[in-house]
């Protein structure tokens, strides 16, 4: 076996999470006796609480808890335990005797790093071998990395371990935070790496971690679980790392000592328990959300795969990472405000947008400036077209598109019989159900927040023929403000949608929600400015 790469197994801890640590005495003594059996490096045998033990749980007060489940500790085995950085009074906690766990894991969050830190210090003072996790790894900048590194250089903890909180982690984002922080901890720093199933790479990432550590040269811990077994869509699996191990890095873990302990141990609970991967906790990784978010809505009201994805999608990043169960219920029943069936809907509009390239004009003075120039295009290029938030007698259009009520309300009162003939493609939020020569797209599929004005039309109009799968499109009127709003818009008595008049924040924030629509959504569809903008050319 490669000395520099260590199992962790944390099913005890993590696992606790899916039992409420009610994992019963025998089962405790049995799965931290058969882990030593197996010839497993570090035992994570539960948590440290503010709160006195209750005998069968892998909640304990002080290390004094755990001698009654240890039968026979092995020297060769480190026993550990794991902290939140700011939910345990370390003043309970004695200096080590060595009769029951020997490190402690402090995990603490993005932005915490230093006080994590601080609090590895002073454990060290009681005797204690130190594991630090960095909890939503995903989240740190390289600079917040090398400070990171800076910080745990300080304290000098046995390890610091990266943790993909949400399973969002993608193989060049692992690529990315392992080399910075192997570049900077110091040699005699192990790196460890804490992996999340929500997208069914946990295994995967476990084994690049490895192979690229093996390569370093730096000491390796990676955590692993019985069956998975741990929050949400769970962790690495114990059996399959230590096959890979014994397989490829001349490892020595008892195989059959593992599967006897699932069979014994992990399969009753597998009956009544629910963890491992799943639709629901897939959406987790991949809007890097807390799984809470997710547990809340399928527990309150059962919601539908497709639902959750969307609730999720309307939340900021922020929000994301934290579990507001009011900000979810608002954000809930705004979803549900704003549903409509549109697959008929989407496949109608699909279909007529199919082999032609779509021209959009939005408000922009440009489209009368530059009226000559624009009608040239159609009469060349033959295009689909859509006005977006606006209606000038001087074009053709083929749809009119809406995700603003108070434009529609505009369009519809100051242009009458002239706007009602004319095709209108209508966001949800703006009416669920269509009327006359209307059709309605869900507004929560194409809108992203993050940005204060998150909803410009022009973006997400340009999210719907995306979706649709429309490959070219002119944009025409997209101009960007000025610092008056009457010299900005084609028809200077456009309702403003601005009302702090920020001219600039305001274009500034267009510009970022466009670059990140043409990095993150917009692969297959070029875009291309037939009027002059500020966001683009």
């Amino acid at each position: 076996m490669d000395s520099k790469i260590q199992m962790l197994d944390c099913t005890l801890r993590d696992g606790a999470y899916v039992t409420d640590a009610k994992f019963g005495t025998p089962v405790i003594k049995g799965i931290i006796k058969r882990m030593q059996d197996a010839h497993v490096d570090v035992i994570e045998c539960g948590w440290l609480k503010d709160a006195p033990h209750k005998e069968g749980s892998s909640f304990f007060h002080v290390p004094s808890d755990l001698e009654q489940y240890l039968l026979e500790k092995s020297e060769r085995a480190i026993y550990a335990v794991m902290i939140d950085w700011d939910r345990y009074d370390l003043g309970n906690l004695p200096v080590r005797d060595g009769k029951s766990i020997d490190a402690i894991r402090v995990v603490f969050p993005h932005g915490k790093h230093k006080d994590g830190a601080e609090i590895a210090k002073k454990i060290k003072a009681k005797g204690y071998e130190v594991y630090l996790q960095a909890a939503n790894s995903l989240a740190y900048s390289d600079e917040d990395l090398v400070s990171l590194a800076e910080a745990v250089n300080e304290a000098m903890p046995l390890g610091v371990s990266v943790v993909d909180t949400f399973g969002a982690m993608y193989s060049e984002d692992l690529q990315r935070i392992v080399a910075i922080l192997d570049r900077h901890l110091d040699p005699k720093v192990n790196l460890g790496f804490h992996s999340h199933n929500n997208q069914q790479l946990s295994f995967a990432l476990s084994i690049q971690f490895i192979e690229m550590l093996g390569r370093s040269g730096r000491g390796a811990v990676v955590d692993s679980s019985l069956c998975g077994m741990g929050r949400g869509a769970g962790n690495t699996t114990t059996e399959l790392l230590a096959g890979y191990l014994n397989r490829k890095h001349q490892g020595n873990y008892d195989m059959n000592t593992i599967l006897d302990a699932i069979d014994m141990y992990v399969r009753p609970f597998q009956e009544v328990c629910d963890w491992g991967y799943s639709t629901n906790y897939f959406i987790a990784g991949v809007c890097c959300t807390h799984v809470n978010n997710i547990a809340y809505l399928l527990n309150n009201h059962r919601s539908s795969a497709k639902d959750i994805f969307s609730i999720m999608s309307s939340l900021s990043p922020a929000d994301r990472v934290n579990y507001d169960y009011a900000l979810l219920e608002q954000k809930y029943l705004e979803y549900h405000s704003h549903v409509a069936d549109d697959e008929a809907a989407l496949a109608e509009l699909k279909k007529s947008m199919q082999a032609r390239p779509v021209l959009l004009i939005a408000s922009g003075k440009s489209i009368t400036e530059e009226r000559e120039k624009i009608l040239a295009y159609i009469a060349e290029a033959n295009p689909i077209v859509i006005g977006v938030h606006t209606f000038l007698a001087d074009y053709k259009y083929d749809y009119l598109f809406f995700s603003n009520k108070l434009r529609y309300d505009y369009a519809q009162e100051v242009h009458g019989e002239v706007f009602s003939p004319i095709r209108k493609i209508v966001a949800s939020n703006v009416k669920a159900v269509p009327e006359g020569n209307e059709v309605v797209v869900n507004y929560n599929t194409l809108i992203k927040r993050g940005w204060p004005h998150f909803d410009n039309s022009v973006i997400t109009c340009l999210r719907l023929l995306n979706k649709l799968q429309v490959e070219n499109v002119a944009l025409a009127g997209f101009d960007g403000f000025s610092h008056k709003y009457v010299e900005s818009y084609a028809d200077p008595s456009l309702p403003s949608l601005n009302p702090d008049n920020k001219w600039d924040e305001l274009n500034s924030e267009i510009k970022e929600m466009f670059e990140d629509f043409k990095k993150t959504t917009a692969r297959s569809l070029n875009v291309r400015f037939l009027t002059n903008s500020l966001y683009g050319k």
